[in-house]
């Protein structure tokens, strides 16, 4: 597509934990827990409250459409903060520290006073009914001429465990927002900024790893569309198609919608109850509803039924606001007769709707409360589709592919002040100004490859990875640089695809295996067998002392080729040289990473030349 020619605008919302030891509110510590391992729990319905204005917030008064029930597992590490039984602790002061740094890096402005604010949400992942957020800073710079709008310190969210259960562990963890404006333009440019910003975070060393510790939200447009954003986009590969997919959501949007205006469509048909011609219907869905409601949605006919990102259709849009009142979804005419529908109950419904060709009438089956809800949810999104595309917030469905829609975007009535916590003085001298910066891991990488002559990508991968820091000692202890970067970055990956918990072998582990390779005691190619050993509980130092007990010497292993090349004599005769790699192979795999493999190949090298001239 001709993204630019299109108007894409898009912008990112990095929410990034801080590896800090205690919460943000409280003494809690930040780990996670098994959810099997809850002490106890306890049910909240959380309902929202007016702005300081009086005025009620659009998403959060959508939440309210359904009252659900909310059960919190709470842990031996959680405390009454997290319950919402007691007030918040003052901020989190280390919490702070490294939000200025992280400030510093993009060259932001900071605040010269920090205040906490409550904002409004009630969808169950917070016990409060509301997150606490602070803005530290404004008005940074990225690549390529976008930049940071704002830089937030809040609180992260309770964890899901399922549907309307959430896990306190994950409550009240420090966590970052970063929100970029909407200067970007290509799919690939927003993907390349969330990556450039992620390497900012990590360059700080203060950041938590692994899945779910870092989310992208991306604010997409096109001209004649709105802003949608997309919520927790965790996966970096993903950014670019999810882009993609939105946009060609608007886009196919945008040509309903003129298809509509074109047949001058209507989304006002007044619901009809047609409860009666489903008497004895062989649909299981409709056979135990209590009550059916239908309404003509006139000028829709094939447009509801059509695709507008993979798997999803204008109807799976009208079935997402419909679900918001508590029903699992819609029947519409464009998909029937299908589901248990047969066509005498299609044209039994069709007349009873005195619906035509180019219409489509949509059905919802719930008990009568639900029903009614969710066929005015149904006229409400039919009736956004007649003038284009609703700005909204949606989620990632899995597979990365597609959305579906959660909420309204929330406005300013979502803010307001947090009455329990004091604002916090930033003194530019004693903090500010001595903030110690980082070196960037696009830096490092850069001087391992100008001062160690690593490859590139090698040096890239090291630069990267959660184990720079045996990187940097085992280097300034003597052991070479490559044996290091590739052991870190290769050898303990294919390990781990075996299935070793090679998280099991610290850093201190593996920096004694290396300087006992460095020093001659073992040979390069047993790291991987002192890995496993290691990750099962032995010792370094014991794995060390085996494995180093039961080397080679060189008259042993120039006794293994001999004995080969006269098992393999045939072989040997018809391949000449050429016969060195394959007996390497073999050779290797006898002596098992006990010896050298440039000792080993020098040996072997010897004896196929000897055993050549003989013959």
């Amino acid at each position: 597509m001709a993204y630019k020619k299109l108007g894409l605008r898009a912008g990112l919302e990095i929410h990034q934990q801080l590896d800090t030891v205690e919460k943000l509110f409280c003494h809690c510590p930040t780990w996670l827990r098994n959810t099997a391992d809850h002490t106890h729990e306890f049910c909240r319905y959380l309902r929202a409250t007016e702005s300081e204005l009086g005025e009620l917030d659009r998403a959060a008064k959508e939440e309210m459409m359904v009252m659900r029930r909310f059960t919190y597992y709470a842990y031996d590490s959680t405390c009454l903060v997290e319950d919402d039984e007691e007030p918040p602790f003052s901020l989190n002061t280390d919490a702070l520290k490294i939000t200025h740094m992280i400030a510093k890096l993009f060259g932001m402005k900071p605040l010269e006073q920090v205040h906490t604010m409550r904002k409004l949400v009630i969808d169950g992942s917070n016990t409060s009914g509301f997150q606490r957020t602070a803005l530290v800073a404004l008005d940074g710079i990225l690549p390529g001429g976008c930049h940071v709008e704002t830089l937030c310190l809040e609180e992260e969210a309770a964890q899901r465990v399922r549907e309307e259960v959430f896990s306190l562990d994950r409550l009240g963890i420090p966590l970052v927002e970063i929100t970029t404006a909407p200067c970007l333009h290509t799919p690939e440019e927003v993907q390349e900024v969330a990556e450039y910003i992620g390497m900012v975070l990590r360059s700080t060393g203060k950041v938590k790893r692994g899945i779910g510790t870092i989310r992208q939200d991306i604010n997409i447009s096109i001209r004649g569309g709105a802003r949608v954003e997309i919520k927790g986009v965790q996966e970096l590969e993903l950014i670019a198609d999810v882009v993609r997919r939105e946009v060609e959501r608007q886009k196919n949007l945008l040509a309903i919608r003129n298809e509509l205006q074109k047949r001058k469509a209507q989304a006002d048909g007044e619901p009809k109850d047609v409860t009666d011609l489903f008497t004895g219907t062989e649909s299981a869905i409709l056979g135990k509803a209590t009550a059916i409601l239908a309404v003509n949605l006139r000028g829709f006919g094939g447009l509801v039924g059509k695709e507008i990102q993979p798997d999803r259709r204008l109807g799976s849009e009208l079935s997402d606001y419909a679900k918001k009142c508590g029903v699992g979804g819609i029947f519409h005419t464009d998909e029937l007769p299908a589901y248990g529908i047969i066509a005498e109950d299609m044209q039994r419904l069709w007349e009873r709707m005195g619906a035509g060709g180019d219409d489509c009438v949509v059905l919802v089956a719930a008990n009568p409360e639900q029903a009614r809800c969710a066929i005015q949810q149904v006229l409400r999104r039919a009736s956004m589709a007649l003038s284009g595309i609703p700005k909204e917030t949606r989620r990632l469905l899995e597979g990365g592919s597609s959305t579906a829609y959660m909420r309204p975007l929330p406005g300013a009535a979502r803010m307001y002040p947090e009455t329990d916590i004091l604002p916090v003085t930033l003194d530019y001298e004693g903090q500010w100004d001595r903030i110690a910066l980082p070196e960037l891991l696009s830096e490092r990488a850069a001087r391992y490859v100008d001062v160690y002559h690593l490859d590139p990508s090698l040096a890239h991968q090291v630069a990267y990875s959660e184990r720079v820091s045996v990187f940097v000692d085992a280097v300034a202890r003597g052991v070479k640089p490559t044996l290091v970067a590739r052991t870190i970055t290769g050898t303990l990956r294919e390990v781990q695809r075996e299935g070793v918990p090679v998280e099991r072998v610290d850093d201190t582990a593996l920096l004694t295996v290396l300087e006992a390779v460095e020093r001659g005691t073992l040979a390069k190619e047993v790291i991987p067998d002192l890995v496993r050993t290691i990750a099962s509980g032995t010792q370094a130092e014991e794995a060390i002392q085996r494995y180093s007990a039961t080397r080679f010497s060189v008259a042993d292993v120039e006794a293994m080729a001999v004995r080969i090349l006269e098992e393999r004599k045939e072989f040997v005769r018809q391949r000449g040289k050429a016969a060195m790699g394959p007996l390497m192979g073999v050779l290797m795999e006898e002596v098992r990473g006990r010896v050298d493999g440039k000792v080993v190949s020098g040996v072997l090298r010897r004896a196929l030349d000897r055993f050549l001239k003989e013959q």
